[in-house]
């Protein structure tokens, strides 16, 4: 492959594709994923990100989406991003792996936060950290990802219950302990109070997992732009 463009480097810039070569081997994977899952809704996007981010075709049957339909929080996303909305993760990798390209919004992490917070109450780090920063309004209209704490998603549920909110929710943390409740609570509340999440079951998940998705709602508004994709229905 020769003469890319820039355009088609940024359609794998979440993939680390900045060369021909390596454009093709992202290209290459992408075209064996879609093998896997079908591509006829914006929610099977998600579905076949979420395959290229564990390496596991069964994992498009783990996510799940919050909303009047499932492509509703892909839509939803999508709109934050085109309307330069902050991407707020928990932790610094999740940070990480948003790419830059295809969008103009601010990306911060909750992680650094309310440090004072955690150690009057004894709280994690992330939990006081995501507290702190729903206190100054960051999380609403936001991009809010979480894809290493499930304290971290149990303390944005409860500010959701209390009135927060987010434009959508990407939920992946990950772990034996409090993993899959917290995703599952985050499902509970976004449900009740309107708020668009995609999430996934089980004890798997991540911050590879996380920015993967987010970086998804970011090339579906990319593709919005260019009118590929429609997301006002």
């Amino acid at each position: 492959m020769t003469d890319a463009t820039d355009d088609e480097f940024e359609a794998y810039a979440d993939l680390g594709a900045t060369t021909a070569d390596a454009m093709e081997i992202a290209e290459t994977s992408m075209d064996r994923v879609h093998e896997l899952v079908p591509q006829e809704t914006l929610a099977d996007r998600i579905r076949a990100k979420s395959v290229h981010a564990t390496g596991d075709s069964e994992f498009q049957h783990l996510v799940r989406f919050t909303g009047t339909d499932d492509s509703e929080p892909v839509r939803a996303g999508a709109r934050a991003v085109s309307n330069e909305r902050p991407i707020v993760t928990d932790i610094t990798m999740v940070q990480a792996g948003i790419t830059g390209r295809g969008h103009d919004c601010p990306v911060r992490k909750a992680i650094g936060n309310g440090a004072e917070l955690a150690a009057e109450t004894g709280m994690t780090r992330t939990a006081a950290a995501v507290l702190e920063l729903d206190r100054e309004g960051v999380y609403d209209d936001a991009i809010a990802t979480i894809g290493n704490a499930p304290t971290a998603a149990l303390a944005l549920a409860d500010c959701i219950e209390q009135g927060t909110r987010p434009a959508v929710v990407v939920a992946t943390p990950v772990g034996f302990v409090k993993a899959a409740e917290s995703r599952e609570r985050i499902r509970e509340v976004c449900a009740d109070h309107g708020v668009p999440a995609i999430t996934n079951v089980g004890r798997r998940g991540g911050s590879g997992l996380a920015a993967g998705l987010t970086n998804e709602l970011i090339h579906v508004a990319s593709d919005a732009r260019n009118g590929d994709v429609v997301l006002d229905e």
